[in-house]
């Protein structure tokens, strides 16, 4: 295996055995001249000058306006110093700071991408074949790894100042005593890497702005307890339901009396009520002003961080691309001579990837199907049986059940889809890694999006809408639509939405908790077995690469990124089905930082630092899912929910609710049932199965209400967007003065100005 230390020294092997089994080490170093070169090469950025300004952020301002003690802030012993900097140029060393100790000029992190760049582009094989880079070695298990080394282990000394980067990031961030702490993304970027950093960064923020959501759903909730008791249609339902009898539900079903559903009505009322509009239209702002703060955010920290103009400038191809790519072309913007691939030939590749994206989307929708016969099987099953209770609670066992099943359908076609997606990717050629990763994500998600939201989206405007009337039922494949549940649709859904979004998280934080531990044992309980045949002393004395080996591969941001994604629609594309899902996502992030910060500190052997300009293409997807969510919550208040019917049926009386339930029931025709008893169903038809003017009357109000909504929402986004700048002024200015002392170092002229006079002159 190759290992990157993180001091330069000459390449050395290390032999270590293990019982039966014989361990080679490759200790990588590169010469002072080769790290010039390539750090020129892939345009490193060194410092200029020491940035004095002191950062914060919003809550400490405004907690500090208040005068009150701000219990997040903690204080972290060796901060890493704000530089302005430059691209390097060997030419011009001495015009950087800390030019004169070769040892410690490029930080440690930028010895490790410089590195692992070599290690990356160079062939051991046939190009044509792809046979490049140290990733397809360790793949086809030649190399068993390639990694750099950990600074020192997680143990912390009593001196706070004495403490290594890694050990200040344990006991400052990774322990879950810190869990109302800030992060420390300095340190993290410092240790870490952009790429890394700004994930923990993204992570924080979000949590942080889930605070109000899940204060207001809790409110909410409590106004909906409220209404639960106090409603009169519930009322209605719960004392005079004796006297009205029900369709049945399904063909064998029997009839049943409305009275039956009092409790599952009150529980529906929770999350159906007058508050779900205004908590639809809060979220919709939440997540517009989330996003244009984040915006502001990210552009702080990209320019504090040196990554402001990475991929528009600085960032290189790729090292696969540059060692496989078949001709070279000369760059417009560097002028430099960099390999190409062609646009065709490209195009023809993501057509075909395109093409396996529609195929297992269709088969999502085929499972999805298969789900919606399986819980009309069901119900038919139970409800032949001779239990009573099982025979009532028929629809919401099969309910139940099969968002149960429907969430191992989902997980189990995630990891294939992945899977296939890598390979289609790294098909495609794309040049830089930002485009590589964003190609990737965009696969995956489109098909996590239809995997995921499927079923939600079914039960929230197609289940139910479909079914016919009693004596006209429409099938499909020789069994009769899916009805809603006694109780509605809106509390299937978030149900639906509480199985997938809560069992998830849970199933994921447990994955990240115990599956990690157990195969850092399972690894360390194999070298322990080995160590043990040695001395005492030995076995102390175990040298840090064989440490690293033990700990597990750090495979990337890409699912934590995608956990997060999919949350965030979750909490706001169905939101109006349920107000307490912020809540839920507040606590999982609480635990999830804690969870990830651990597996890089502790568990994951260092990963190479990555620069990264923002989170990437999963801005574009928030910002699609924000738009989503405004049309998704318009529709669900409009057509799933009670709140139209209820206030239409308030202004066409005399402003009571007195009489909702009868008018929302309509009577079965006569040659539906062989009895004198008429049955009532839900439904604005008259006795011969026509819409009644009440019906279209509503359909009119319902549509009328989903252009308002999205038009009054959209415009107050839009404001917002035009009130908020994407980067803030003293950014910008911070900016400026940079390209101005780059521009002065790099001059040819050797006779500099002064710092004072160069900056009177810009």
């Amino acid at each position: 295996m190759l290992c990157i230390p993180n001091l330069t020294s000459s390449l050395r092997n290390k032999e270590v055995v293990q019982g039966k089994t014989k361990t080679m080490y490759v200790l990588l170093n590169a010469p002072w001249s080769v790290l010039c070169y390539y750090a020129e090469e892939i345009g490193l950025r060194v410092p200029l000058q020491v940035e004095t300004t002191q950062e914060t952020n919003w809550s400490e301002d405004v907690l500090q306006y208040l005068h009150i003690k701000n219990i997040l802030a903690q204080q972290v012993p060796n901060p890493p110093p704000d530089y302005y900097t430059c691209q390097f140029r060997t030419n011009k060393l001495k015009r950087f700071l800390g030019h004169e100790n070769k040892d410690t000029f490029f930080k440690t992190t930028q010895r490790h991408q410089i590195l692992y760049e070599i290690l990356s582009r160079t062939p051991y094989g046939a190009l044509k074949r792809g046979e490049v880079g140290i990733a397809r070695l360790v793949s086809e298990k030649i190399f068993t790894a390639a990694y750099p080394l950990h600074e020192v282990r997680v143990f912390t000394p009593a001196d706070p100042e004495s403490l290594s980067m890694r050990q200040i990031l344990y006991q400052y961030w990774a322990r879950w005593a810190c869990w109302k702490k800030y992060q420390p993304l300095d340190h993290i970027r410092e240790y870490f890497g952009e790429k890394v950093a700004l994930y923990f960064a993204w992570l924080g923020f979000y949590t942080g702005w889930l605070l109000p959501a899940a204060v207001v759903g809790f409110l909410l909730s409590l106004f909906g307890i409220w209404l639960m008791v106090t409603d009169v249609p519930a009322h209605e339902v719960c004392s005079n339901g004796n006297n009205i009898v029900m369709c049945p539900l399904c063909d064998i079903c029997s009839s049943w009396n409305l009275s039956s559903i009092c409790y599952t009505y009150r529980a529906g009322i929770l999350f159906d009520n007058g508050g779900t509009v205004f908590f639809s239209i809060f979220m919709s702002l939440w997540a517009v002003t989330f996003l244009e703060y984040w915006k502001r955010t990210c552009a702080v920290l990209s320019h504090r961080w040196d990554c402001s103009e990475f991929e528009e400038s600085e960032e290189r191809p790729r090292p696969e691309f540059t060692a496989m790519a078949p001709t070279t072309i000369r760059n417009p913007v560097t002028g430099a001579e960099e390999p190409h691939f062609p646009e065709t030939s490209r195009c023809r590749r993501i057509v075909t990837g395109n093409m396996v994206i529609i195929i297992m989307v269709a088969v999502v929708l085929i499972f999805l199907l298969a789900i919606i016969l399986y819980r009309s099987i069901l119900s038919i099953i139970i409800s032949k049986s001779r239990n009573a209770f099982f025979i009532f609670s028929a629809g919401r066992i099969a309910s139940l059940t099969g968002s149960v099943l429907n969430l191992v359908v989902i997980l189990l076609l995630s990891k294939v889809y992945t899977y296939l997606a890598h390979i289609l990717t790294r098909w495609e050629m794309h040049r830089t890694q930002t485009k590589y990763e964003d190609a990737f994500i965009l696969k995956v998600f489109i098909f996590q999006f239809v995997n995921f939201y499927s079923s939600p989206v079914y039960i929230a405007f197609f289940k139910g809408r479909f079914v016919g009337y009693p004596g006209n039922y429409n099938m499909l494949f020789g069994v009769r639509n899916e009805d809603c549940g006694a109780s509605g649709c809106l509390i299937e859904l978030a149900q639906e939405l509480l199985v997938i979004m809560v069992g998830k998280q849970i199933i994921n934080n447990v994955q990240e908790f115990i599956f990690p531990k157990m195969k850092t044992w399972w690894h360390k309980r194999k070298f322990n077995l080995a160590h043990r045949e040695k001395g005492a002393n030995e076995q102390d004395n175990v040298s840090p690469w064989e440490t690293d080996y033990e700990l597990l591969v750090c495979e990337g941001l890409f699912d934590e990124y995608l956990e997060m994604v999919l949350q965030f629609g979750f909490i706001t594309i169905f939101v109006a089905a349920c107000p307490l899902a912020p809540l839920f996502a507040l606590v999982n992030n609480w635990v999830e930082v804690r969870l990830d910060a651990q597996k890089f500190v502790c568990e994951y052997r260092r990963p190479v630092a990555e620069r990264a300009q923002d989170i990437g293409i999963w801005f574009t997807i928030l910002q699609v899912i924000t738009y989503l969510a405004v049309i998704s919550n318009a529709f669900l208040i409009a057509f799933t929910s009670d709140f139209l019917p209820r206030l239409y049926y308030r202004y066409t009386t005399e402003g009571s609710l007195r009489g909702y339930i009868d008018f929302t029931l309509s009577v079965a025709p006569n040659n539906f049932t062989q009895s004198d008893i008429q049955c009532r169903y839900r439904g604005f038809r008259d006795e011969k199965g026509h819409n009644t003017p009440e019906y279209y009357n509503l359909l009119a109000i319902r549509l009328g209400f989903v252009i308002i909504f999205e038009h009054v929402v959209f415009l107050i986004s839009r404001m917002i967007d035009w009130m908020v700048p994407d980067i803030p002024e003293d950014v910008q200015i911070k900016i400026k003065r940079e390209h101005y002392m780059a521009k002065q170092a790099l001059a040819e002229n050797q006779v500099r100005l002064p710092m004072w006079l160069g900056f009177a002159a810009y």
